[in-house]
């Protein structure tokens, strides 16, 4: 179908009193191509919205350029659906707002971005979504409280789950607790944790088929396609999956690395896990002689909370210590109990369950360092506590010690263990690191996996971890994502939590697999670009198998063959276009996101001469937390200058260093890129865009300085999403920086 364009101005929020509209419409016209140029008094209100809509149906347009609000500012009324492009130009924000009324240099930069929208709607197709015949079955892997209630939620909500549990029987750790946290008010006392009527309910829920005693030995294909071959009691059992449920649970911390808080120097030493079953079979003895202690020690953040061991606090272990406390002082009234924390963390309702053990009179708390564990010549120990709350030192005896041990991910892989049979992958085990595995290349940056998965994919067997060994995609904004698409993480193995938090995971971790299986069967993304109907398409007659597209995936969307060519997989992509912006032949490409569009973007502005003496700046900007900022920006008025031009990209991994070169080409003086934090603190949507775009960004200084230009012309800035009172200093700071390098030699060439 020829492209037909409509282009719309709003007159509203002040941009009419800031710019000249009749201008910027003759520019849509006869520099954009657009059939016509309209403007409005609103054009977020209905009669705005009608007069778009009816321009669609009587004037046949397909593309609609909208110069007005930001694109997160009412999207539902700007969706005249899938076969009529949308380009929402945010004069409001980075024009109006932001720059002096009826200034020269602000209504030009509006007038570029009028050139920008049209190139862009010129060069670019409706999205067709991937066709493809999924299944919407949920497997879900571990029978722990996380993993049960997934199980039940998806299954009340209409969907087929297989639920997976490597023992015999189902519950995980709630089935070796004698009581849990208080769930109800007055939320004084340990409960049962009601895990019998939960399991007697999936075990009768006709939409759940149960495998106990068994294991995912191979799972392949994609989302909505994955091929599940389970171990059985040695027989393979065939399932065909849409999405998954990782509720595997957690491990103690190795109790063997505490020994500098007396652990294996008595018997009488032992872990809140072995204190919880001590009190689950009904009594509560000393393992060296069987007597009942008459008093015990519990040593809190035993490798919690602790650079030498875990760095994060394990969430639950201060409650676990209160109720095992209270399990001592119910089987022996005359027991002594002492709790040496660091701190006492009961949050919420539970800090009515701490006044309770507060209450108790034979239950001693204080805030100290344990400076030392020793055994006495009488088999007792010697607790020897530093900085306490006292205000001096103090020395226990006790009869038992529990070291409250922390929470570890099942997922994570001792780096000790690495070399070891159980953390290779199936290709590694066989045949070497460069073997086939079901015709695909293992990746060389594959990180050992805990082989609870066992995924087929070139980058390992299991979901990556990332912080301290969780699983979480993004640990600030996204819970239950993963970098494995359609593969989602619920309970202890994505964060230390209780029971009760568990169940709340498994609840959402079901909606989640519910979403990525009903957005599959349309063609549609899942987070964060929830809906987006587009997908990769590769030239494959120009790759020359360079492997970068595959290498650089975060999350797993391409395997290669033997030679390095690439196998994609459409329905793990998150439409990042990181594979875009890696391929140096530009092979890849999405039909509403793709190098020739954002090049005659590029190519569309308007640059002044150097005796115009106005520098010319563009800014790739991430449209996630780097667009929000500069929004918020618009949002507050704040002011900054106005040489800079900004393309939003999907996210900074999809620059490809072509348009940089496009752009110094064009003569623009300077380039500028904005994204997400990376490293310790990162914040990127799609995991690696701001680490990508900045090696990137060193080969691209180093051609400059071949071409004997400044490096000074190319910079780049992290921003969080609260981060927009930096922006007017930036662009400011920026343009200091080109005025004092001078123009770009090149421009007008």
């Amino acid at each position: 179908m020829e492209t037909k364009i409509g282009s719309y101005i709003c007159q509203g929020c002040d941009i009419a009193n800031s710019l000249d509209i009749d201008k910027l419409a003759k520019i849509a016209v006869e520099e954009g191509k657009a059939a016509f140029c309209k403007s409005h008094q609103a054009l977020c209100s209905r009669e705005g919205g009608d007069l778009i809509r009816s321009d669609i149906e009587k004037e046949k347009i397909n593309r609609a350029a909208i110069a007005a609000c930001s694109q997160r500012v009412f999207p539902e009324l700007f969706d005249f659906g899938k076969d009529v492009l949308t380009d929402r130009i945010a004069i409001r924000e980075q024009a109006a707002w932001t720059h002096e009324p009826k200034n020269e240099d602000g209504q030009m930069l509006a007038e570029d971005y009028i050139r920008m929208s049209l190139a862009k709607l010129q060069n670019s197709e409706p999205a067709v979504p991937y066709a493809a015949q999924t299944s919407k079955d949920i497997l879900v892997i571990g029978a722990g409280i996380a993993g049960l209630t997934a199980a039940q939620a998806a299954a009340k909500a209409g969907y087929k789950v297989a639920l997976v549990e490597k023992q015999d029987r189902l519950g995980g750790w709630a089935a070796k607790f004698r009581k849990v946290f208080p769930k109800h008010p007055p939320y004084r006392d340990p409960e049962d944790s009601g895990l019998n009527d939960l399991v007697k309910a999936v075990e009768t829920n006709p939409n759940i088929t149960i495998y106990k005693s068994s294991a995912a030995a191979k799972i392949s294909g994609q989302p909505g396609k994955f091929e599940v071959t389970l171990d059985k009691a040695g027989q393979n059992v065939k399932l065909d999956i849409g999405s998954i449920i990782l509720a595997c649970g957690w491990k103690p911390y190795e109790a063997d690395k505490l020994g500098h808080l007396g652990f294996g120097l008595s018997p009488d030493v032992i872990t809140n896990a072995a204190m919880e079953e001590m009190a689950l079979k009904g009594d509560i003895k000393r393992p060296s002689d069987g007597k009942p202690p008459e008093s015990v020690v519990f040593i809190q953040c035993a490798g919690s909370r602790d650079e030498n061991h875990l760095p994060y606090c394990s969430a639950v272990c201060c409650r676990v210590s209160l109720k095992q406390a209270l399990y001592v002082r119910g089987r022996n009234p005359q027991a002594k109990v002492y709790i040496i924390y660091k701190d006492i963390r009961s949050p919420a309702q539970y800090e009515r369950f701490y006044a309770q053990v507060q209450e108790d009179e034979g239950i001693f708390l204080t805030k100290g360092e344990i400076a030392r564990v020793a055994k006495e010549s009488d088999g007792r120990i010697k607790v020897e506590v530093k900085e306490t709350l006292l205000g001096h030192d103090i020395s226990l005896k006790a009869d038992l010690v529990v070291l409250a041990a922390g929470m570890v991910a099942a997922t994570k892989v001792e780096p000790e263990k690495t070399d070891s049979s159980e953390a290779k992958t199936p290709v590694e085990e066989s045949k070497g690191p460069d073997a086939a595995l079901d015709g695909k290349k293992a990746a060389s940056c594959a990180e050992p996996g805990a082989r609870i998965l066992n995924l087929s994919y070139r980058q390992g067997t299991d979901l990556p971890t990332l912080k301290y060994g969780f699983p979480d995609s993004h640990f600030i904004c996204f819970p239950y994502e993963t970098r494995r698409t359609a593969i989602y993480a619920a309970g202890g193995v994505r964060a230390p939590m209780d029971l009760a938090s568990a169940a709340t995971d498994g609840q959402g971790a079901a909606l989640k697999a519910i979403q990525a299986v009903e957005a599959i069967a349309r063609g549609a993304a899942v987070h964060p670009r929830s809906g987006d109907l587009s997908w990769p398409e590769f030239f494959m007659q120009r790759c020359t198998s360079c492997k970068r597209c595959t290498e650089e995936c975060p999350f797993g969307a391409l395997d290669e063959d033997a030679k390095g060519t690439p196998l994609p997989n459409p329905l793990r992509c998150r439409r990042c276009a990181t594979c875009m912006g890696s391929c140096p032949e530009r092979i890849v490409s999405f039909k509403n996101y793709n190098v020739n569009m954002i090049s005659k973007m590029i190519k569309s502005m308007h640059i002044p001469d150097e005796f115009e003496e106005k520098p010319r700046i563009l800014a790739f900007v991430c449209e996630n937390d780097a667009l929000a900022s500069i929004d918020m920006a618009g949002f507050k008025r704040l002011k900054y200058n106005a040489m800079v031009r900004i393309i939003p990209l999907r996210c900074l991994g999809s620059l490809n260093t072509v348009w940089i070169s496009d752009a110094l080409a064009s003569g623009v003086d300077g380039v500028l890129l904005i994204g997400c934090k990376k490293d310790e603190d990162y914040q990127c949507h799609f995991v690696r865009g701001s680490e990508l775009a900045s090696y990137r960004l060193g080969n691209v200084k180093e051609k400059l300085k071949q071409l004997s230009l400044e490096d000074e012309r190319i910079g780049m800035h992290e921003l969080a999403i609260t981060d927009f009172h930096k922006i007017p200093g930036i662009f400011d700071d920026f343009l200091k920086v080109i005025v004092k390098v001078g123009p770009n030699p090149y421009k007008g060439m």
